[in-house]
């Protein structure tokens, strides 16, 4: 796998989003054409897939004879770290065109997995992944909805994950956190995750209540992530903390809570030392007080990240991982479908350093699926996605896009036209 891009990214310092933003405080950012420099190279269904960099993490929870030690392990672990590449990836990946597709086949971690562009009012992407030896699927749909809020821009991702451990025959779902992107006007942008993300085991009743703190006044809350294991009467089986930047633990909740009874004490101590002058909300980056989480004594490391490359900074802060989703070699294009995003014009001339050339691409390739559109509701025809179909959650009952089958047969027919 390639471990760089073919050109590093460009300055942004040159634009002003600000022009293009004033004119949509409030409004939903899906509906608004940004200026290429403010993308990167990836559309939003190879982004997605980097859910799928930790994936050791299911392997290992298939291996593991406990419930609550494949929730704590692994299961919970998996969840934080699917949301860890966002960290500084200020850059906006490429709205997906309808019935664009990716596919990811990732041997060494043992993994397949597909997805697909399914609606394009609202944006959904659905996608299915597999354990090449059949121990794990691993299957969503995400509607991200984005705001603008003067400052900053929130990214809600709506949609359900969902995890079956094949060989326990467990079900787990959850949400992902919300993620916003500050300083969009001025200032150095940075990022920070919120909310609760509640992960469900369907067949035992237990559940892992984590939350995402927002950075608070001083900074000292950000990127935590903390929680408890819980079974189904809601007894505390195990406590988690980290930050979503670096790791995850686990520790007896007895243990935990007389760790944070202890720090809220000496908080306050150094609150009321201290005068503090100006506590208005800032959108500046707050400095925590350390960089790195307290391990409590008695605690087990469940997960911790791996270091981005040398050249990430260059790289839109790309991961190793994000780095090689979108190479393209003569074998691989033999066998893609003409959807894969790999073949999409405007993000391969964006990669090679091409910025006016993607933009007159992106700019093409929108124009064509709005002609499309209009043709079809002309002839009244209605658009009929490929490889997934709406239906039940079979562990939620919620409506949910599912996977059809038969995309790895490798025959592909009738394919639309989107580049």
């Amino acid at each position: 796998h390639r471990t760089s891009l073919p050109s590093p990214m460009f300055s942004r310092n040159d634009f002003s989003i600000w022009s293009i933003l004033r004119k949509c405080i409030g409004m939903e950012l899906s509906k608004i054409t940004m200026p290429v420099i403010f993308n990167e190279p990836l559309s939003f269904l190879q982004r997605l897939t980097e859910y799928m960099e930790h994936t050791y993490l299911i392997h290992k929870a298939s291996s593991l004879s406990s419930t609550t030690e494949r929730m704590q392990q692994c299961v919970a672990a998996f969840a934080v770290s699917a949301v860890a590449s966002q960290w500084e990836r200020t850059g906006k990946p490429f709205n997906p065109l309808l019935g664009e597709t990716y596919e990811l086949i990732r041997d060494d971690l043992g993994f397949r997995l597909l997805s697909e562009q399914v609606s394009h009012h609202p944006p959904i992407s659905a996608f299915y992944a597999e354990g090449l030896n059949n121990d794990f699927v691993f299957h969503g749909s995400i509607y991200p909805k984005l705001k603008f809020w003067g400052k900053s821009v929130e990214a809600e991702p709506k949609g359900t994950m969902t995890l079956e451990l094949l060989e326990h025959n467990e079900a787990y779902t959850w949400t992902n956190p919300t993620c916003c992107v500050h300083n969009i006007i001025v200032g150095k942008l940075w990022i920070e995750q919120y909310g609760n993300v509640e992960i469900t085991n369907h067949k035992t009743g237990e559940k892992c209540v984590l939350s995402f703190k927002p950075c608070g006044l001083f900074g000292k809350e950000l990127h935590k992530v903390e929680g408890y294991i819980q079974d189904k009467s809601k007894k505390k089986l195990c406590a988690l903390y980290g930050k979503w930047t670096e790791c995850l633990y686990s520790v007896d909740p007895a243990t935990f809570e007389a760790y944070k009874k202890n720090d809220k004490k000496n908080t306050e101590e150094k609150k009321s030392s201290k005068q503090v002058g100006n506590t208005e909300e800032s959108d500046e980056m707050p400095l925590p007080d350390s960089e790195s989480v307290y391990v409590i004594p008695g605690s087990v490391l469940l997960w911790k990240i791996t270091p981005r490359p040398p050249n990430s900074a260059q790289m839109y802060n790309f991961t190793s991982f994000a780095m090689a989703l979108n190479e393209l070699d003569k074998e691989m294009e033999s066998v893609i479908p003409k959807t894969d995003c790999r073949l999409r014009p405007d993000i391969r001339a964006m990669e090679n350093g091409e910025i006016d050339l993607a933009s007159e691409e992106k700019k093409r390739l929108e124009e064509k699926q709005r002609t499309a559109r209009k043709n079809r509701s002309k002839s009244e025809e209605d658009w009929k996605t490929r490889w997934f179909h709406q239906g039940p959650n079979p562990h939620t009952g919620t409506q949910d896009w599912l996977y059809s089958g038969n995309y790895w047969d490798r025959n592909y027919f009738n394919l639309p036209d989107i580049y």
